[in-house]
């Protein structure tokens, strides 16, 4: 016979909402953190093609 899963505590499902919008909110940071360290040119993380060398490329 079919028998009712136990009830969740809304307080659990709270902390568990809270606890992945907290990931969401610190990978945000991160990548906004990138972006801008990516435009200023102080990126050690990051590996991109310089503008110097696209313009060798071209020639």
């Amino acid at each position: 016979m079919a028998v009712p899963k136990k009830k969740k505590s809304r307080s659990k499902r709270d902390m568990r909402k809270a606890h992945w919008k907290r990931k969401a909110s610190v990978e945000a940071e991160k990548a906004l953190s990138l972006g801008k360290s990516i435009l200023t040119g102080r990126s050690k993380s990051f590996v991109y093609p310089s503008d110097e060398e696209e313009e060798d490329d071209e020639e």
